[in-house]
């Protein structure tokens, strides 16, 4: 049903965004339904009305928004900044600052949730499976129009995810930006030597 048939318009949003916090600060077992339901100030009971599948249907519709999010935010960048290199250092700045703004607390729920994740979760591991798909296939599309060889970009996009998302994890246990810089600034300086010595 949607939201304008719901008797609560907006509670279905409600619910993905505090999904989407309790994800990238805690883990999806890190908040339990009663204080999820508290932080998106809906009833007891309406979590089934939008999502009969629970607490795993919630997070797998967090998953999906928070990386329609990242894609939107690259896009951005990618229409400003020609350069593909570039924009995605911008963009790895930008989730940096906001790692440290929020006291290293607030990082990419897609490595953290991948962390809790067992054989027994099917539906959350797909779901994180086509949120990094996404991301590879977006950044490697835009390091093609950039002028990489399209043979090489898929193993590029996937590098970057890795050193991105190890980045991120590593800075969030030392409580330091220094791992994520660290690796994105030395990946993406190689990256961009190397298209420099690939052009005649």
């Amino acid at each position: 049903m949607p939201d304008s048939e719901a008797p609560n318009p907006g509670t279905r949003e409600r619910l993905i965004a505090a999904m989407a916090d309790a994800l990238r600060r805690r883990g999806l077992h890190g908040i339990g339904l009663t204080e999820l339901l508290a932080q998106a100030g809906a009833p007891k009971g309406v979590l089934y009305h939008h999502f009969p599948g629970g607490k795993t249907e919630l997070a797998i519709a967090a998953i999906d928004q928070v990386m329609d999010r990242m894609l939107l935010g690259l896009d951005t960048l990618l229409t400003r900044i020609p350069d593909p290199i570039e924009a995605l250092r911008h963009w790895m700045t930008s989730a940096t600052a906001r790692l440290r703004d929020t006291g290293f607390e607030c990082g990419c729920p897609l490595a953290t949730v991948a962390l809790e994740t067992t054989p027994d979760d099917p539906l959350l591991r797909a779901a994180l499976d086509r949120a990094f798909a996404r991301m590879r296939d977006r950044i490697a599309q835009a390091l093609e129009q950039g002028g990489e060889p399209r043979e090489s970009v898929q193993g590029l996009a996937a590098l970057i995810v890795a050193a991105y998302e190890g980045g991120l994890l590593q800075a969030r246990v030392a409580q330091s930006t220094q791992p994520i810089e660290q690796a994105t600034h030395t990946l993406l300086s190689l990256l961009t030597l190397r298209s420099q010595g690939a052009r005649p």
